[in-house]
C-alpha cells in the first residue's frame, strides 16, 4: 500500500466506525452532535497521521482527500440514520 493509502485509509476506517456506533448507541436527538464528535476526531487523527509521516511532500493534499473522504461518509451515515429514523 502506498504512504498516501495508508494515511488515509485508516483515517476512513475510523469514520465509518464511528458512524456505526453513534448509530447503534446515540440517541435520536444525539445523533448531529455525536457524528460532529466523530469527524472532530477524524480530523484530529488526520493531522496526527499526517505530521507522523517521514515525507512532507504532497501533505495538503492528504489531508484533503483523508478529511474530504470521511466527510463525505459521514454526511452518507447521516442520511442513512436519518431516513431510518435511528
Amino acid at each position: 500500500m502506498t504512504s498516501r493509502l495508508s494515511s488515509i485509509v485508516p483515517v476512513w476506517v475510523v469514520a465509518i466506525v464511528g458512524a456505526v456506533v453513534v448509530g447503534v448507541l446515540a440517541a435520536p436527538s444525539g445523533i448531529y452532535r455525536w457524528l460532529a464528535v466523530v469527524l472532530a476526531i477524524v480530523v484530529l487523527l488526520t493531522f496526527i497521521i499526517q505530521l507522523a509521516l517521514p515525507s512532507k511532500e504532497g501533505l495538503v493534499l492528504r489531508m484533503a482527500a483523508s478529511i474530504g473522504g470521511a466527510a463525505v461518509l459521514l454526511a452518507v451515515a447521516t442520511g442513512v440514520l436519518v431516513l431510518t429514523g435511528a
